[in-house]
């Protein structure tokens, strides 16, 4: 997947072989100090094998939820030292559970410290020192930008801004191309973009003009391109490093022959399959929730206990989905459609705890059922909104080509939004999603999803 950057695959892998390699560190130096020999240790307690297996899940899981692995963010030394603390402590506390129910994988108390302290000094040298050996001038990949407009400043700031193993080498000014960028990025003074691009020795050049019309060298970017250096649209690249999609920059012809947007059948068959068995299973699950929160609601504030309301669903069809009432009863009796903001006074208290904890959209599981919504997709948006919003923002029909869903890569990276800007941010992600919709977007969601409710964020 585009966004799941190289470094962060390596990074994980990495992070699973230091913790494999720990557990299996703490036990020899445990029973070491206390005179045994290797034969006897493998002896006693062999298998060590899923012993390490289960300590290395458990760290590599902790670590990720504690953002880790964020392929948006780029910590201090500091904060990768103290989450790599706080991942071992609370491996700790998990694991202690974990072997209550299955023995059979126990480390020892001294084991358990033993290898939770080598795995975490190893990390975090490892975390910091792969941090410092992507800036390093020899290894960071050197970008040019062809352009100096809006678009090329855009992707000129996402480069500085993120740890992707990228380092910008400049910009290149194009004849009629407005210039927004520092006069003293722009590289070449005249030359040739193959000159440039040998002279600053760069392995990427981006596109990013403003108007390609009559601008784009053609002959110049393919001698570049003969010559071993990729050549990258700069629409294409920003969803490489940001996970979503540029809408400003984007044509028809975009969605029409680039790589991703295809939904086919069987894709449709295999996810309707596993939405329908997810279902089942979480409304057996959560019965006994289903039953408190519902009394909860009821001794809290005066209405019903589920909330319907119209909502837009695949190909634009208009169904009801069923929610936890959170709100007073008849919230927009003298307002009308609006959104929910924050401190928003019409929330109940009951409401509030169940937003945080994102409890109010079990009913929708129902929804996933009957078939008008999926476990994953985009947000369902009211009928008034959905006309409003698609006279304001390009592209916001096209989000209605797959089901909306419980949870959705927008939810996930972007907090709840109550504006034309919040909705439009919101959009790039979903199309992002539809357009690289696959197994394992869909298994990072679920991720991600239960690390923003065990954190209660972007709730109203």
């Amino acid at each position: 997947m585009n966004f799941f950057a190289r470094k962060n695959i390596i990074l994980i892998m990495g992070d699973v072989l230091i913790t494999f390699l720990s557990a299996y560190a703490g036990v020899y130096l445990r029973f070491y100090y206390m005179g045994h020999s290797s034969g006897s240790v493998l002896q006693k307690y062999a298998p060590l094998l899923p012993k390490a297996v289960a300590f290395s899940v458990f760290m590599i899981f902790i670590c990720f939820f504690l953002d880790l692995y964020s392929a948006e963010k780029t910590d201090g030394r500091k904060e990768v030292l103290l989450k790599v603390m706080f991942a071992g402590f609370f491996t700790s506390l998990a694991l202690g559970a974990f072997y209550y129910f299955v023995p059979d994988v126990q480390l020892g108390r001294g084991m358990l410290f033993m290898s939770v302290l080598i795995s975490v000094m190893l990390q975090s040298v490892w975390h910091i020192g792969y941090g410092i050996f992507l800036k390093l001038p020899l290894v960071a990949r050197k970008v040019l930008i062809l352009g100096t407009g809006p678009f090329a400043k855009t992707m000129g700031n996402i480069l500085r801004s993120n740890g992707n193993g990228f380092a910008l080498s400049g910009y290149v000014n194009c004849v009629g191309e407005p210039v927004h960028v520092p006069g003293s990025s722009i590289v070449g003074n005249g030359d040739g973009i193959l000159a440039i691009a040998l002279k600053e020795k760069v392995q990427k050049i981006v596109v990013s003009l403003s108007e390609r019309r009559g601008t784009l060298p053609v002959r110049e970017i393919l001698d570049c391109k003969l010559q071993g250096i990729d050549i990258i649209d700069g629409p294409s690249f920003y969803e490489q490093l940001t996970g979503k999609l540029l809408i400003e920059n984007m044509n028809p012809s975009h969605l029409i022959f680039s790589d991703g947007f295809r939904i086919t059948p069987t894709r449709r068959c295999v996810k309707r399959m596993v939405d329908v068995v997810l279902a089942v299973i979480g409304i057996v699950v959560s019965l006994p929730i289903i039953i408190l929160v519902a009394v909860l609601i009821k001794l809290d504030s005066r209405g019903p206990v589920l909330f319907k309301q119209e909502r837009i669903g695949e190909n634009e069809k208009i169904f009801i989905v069923y929610k936890f009432r959170t709100m007073i009863d008849n919230a927009e009796k003298h307002t009308g459609p609006v959104w929910s903001r924050t401190g928003d006074n019409r929330i109940t208290r009951v409401g509030r705890i169940l937003r945080k904890l994102r409890l109010d959209e079990i009913p929708q599981l129902f929804n996933v059922i009957c078939g008008n919504m999926s476990f994953i997709g985009p947000r369902p948006e009211r009928p008034f909104f959905v006309e409003s919003l698609k006279k304001q923002i390009p592209y916001y029909s096209e989000r209605h080509c797959v089901k909306p869903g419980i949870t959705g890569w927008a939810q996930v990276r972007y907090e709840y939004g109550d504006s034309i800007e919040d909705a439009m941010e919101k959009l790039r992600y979903d199309l992002y999603y539809i357009k690289y919709q696959s197994i394992f977007l869909d298994i990072l969601i679920v991720l991600d999803t239960v690390k923003v409710i065990l954190f209660g964020r972007g709730g109203r």
